[in-house]
């Protein structure tokens, strides 16, 4: 279970993603996943050590579309670093933890 990651959902995707004033990382995931299942749990620490100078959320595609949709994310994991509200990044796949903090030093200063 990760306890520093937002659960999101389309209905907040607005607020929480595109209006957000920090950076953003969001996790288009499913339960079905195995490698998401895995990834979550780097997501987690990546959330807890980056507090304060990032948001990390997670969104269902199978229960959240719209946004995946949206977005053109067609597998998952799929991992989208939004700054005041576009998408400045976009990673695909799980990440090993010293990748992908290294990609959110290079975009974050």
């Amino acid at each position: 279970m990760t306890t520093n990651v937002i659960s999101l959902d389309d209905a907040h995707f607005q607020r929480e993603v595109l209006e957000s004033s920090e950076p953003v990382l969001v996790d288009f995931t499913a339960t079905w996943c195995p490698p998401c299942r895995a990834l979550a749990l780097v997501l987690d620490a990546i959330a807890a050590d980056f507090r304060g100078r990032l948001k990390v959320t997670s969104l269902n595609v199978d229960d959240n579309p719209e946004s995946a949709m949206r977005y053109g994310v067609r597998a998952v994991p799929a991992l989208l670093l939004f700054k005041e509200g576009k998408v400045v990044r976009q990673m695909l796949g799980a990440q090993p933890r010293a990748k992908l903090e290294q990609e959110l030093r290079t975009h974050l200063g």
